[in-house]
């Protein structure tokens, strides 16, 4: 897909598809005939720096701008230029800021096994990836005036949807364990799944593994310290961060709950559009899959 049709997919849910086409010069038949067309090699990995990029500014929480970005991704191994990821960020609205206070969430020196990472890095949404079979999961936290709440997701890779959160004013290893449950009760996976995580002491501590090996998942980890091994999940946090949390004030965590809920449930999964799913939420990308 041309960057004149990646542009108008990413804004037609704001204007015209007409407009935008008798604005950039190219038909509206050639645009949705693109639309058909499965993704090019290049397109591939521009959606796939788009999603790194968002992760390497969330890792930052939101402090670097991005040469800082570009150098960091470079550091990485990731084949790129400043001026592409200076695009990519302008688009997807990333801009640097004053950060708030760094928060650790990750506890990764611990003795408890270690696995493989199955993951490498396939991000890409593609419609051979089924659904539930693979899910990432992450913890962030969310600052309050009494002190912070701290949340646990696991999306859905294929989808992009979050089918299991959970949120404590703990780190204990049951908040992660909460947010699986809720996927297992919503989504019924079949033994196989995929479960990818960072290597903190939550996920691989012996409860963890015991519910993943109950249902026979499969576990799946991050590098130490890289935060681009489970980029998704960090995708999303760089939206909650975004979106939500660089505007919003909890006086307490039991404030932050119904907000939390409201952005997940109704605005994340329901109805913000994303780029890598054709400019369509989650749940109708979903629906989508099911009626083809």
């Amino acid at each position: 897909m041309s960057d004149k049709y990646a542009a108008i997919a990413r804004e037609r849910h704001r204007f015209p598809v007409t407009l935008m086409c008798d604005a950039l010069g190219v038909s509206p038949s050639g645009f949705y005939a693109a639309q058909q067309r499965p993704a090019s090699a290049r397109a591939c990995r521009v959606e796939r720096l788009r999603l790194v990029t968002r992760a390497a500014f969330a890792k930052t929480k939101g402090r670097y701008g991005s040469p800082r970005i570009f150098g960091a991704l470079t550091d990485a191994g990731e084949q790129t230029s400043e001026k592409l990821i200076a695009r990519l960020m302008h688009e997807e609205g990333l801009v640097a800021r004053a950060p708030r206070r760094y928060v650790v969430t990750t506890d990764s020196d611990h003795r408890d096994p270690i696995a493989p990472n199955l993951l490498a890095r396939d991000f890409v949404v593609r419609d051979t990836r089924a659904l539930d079979t693979v899910w990432v999961s992450d913890i962030t936290y969310v600052p309050t005036r009494a002190g912070h709440l701290y949340l646990a997701v696991v999306l859905d890779l294929a989808s992009r949807r979050v089918v299991g959160w959970a949120m404590d004013d703990t780190l204990a290893t049951t908040l992660p364990l909460r947010a699986l449950r809720m996927a297992i009760q919503h989504r019924q996976p079949r033994p196989g799944l995929i479960v990818h995580s960072d290597r903190g002491s939550q996920y691989a501590s012996v409860a963890y593994r015991a519910e993943l090996a109950h249902h026979g998942f499969v576990q799946s980890m991050s590098a130490k310290g890289d935060c681009w091994d489970n980029a998704v999940a960090e995708s999303f946090f760089a939206t909650l961060e975004h979106e939500l949390l660089s505007t919003a004030h909890f006086a307490t965590h039991a404030a932050a709950h119904p907000a939390l809920f409201e952005f997940i449930e109704v605005w994340y999964n329901r109805q913000r559009r994303h780029t890598s799913l054709g400019s369509v939420s989650p749940a109708r990308y979903e629906a989508l899959r099911v009626a083809a």
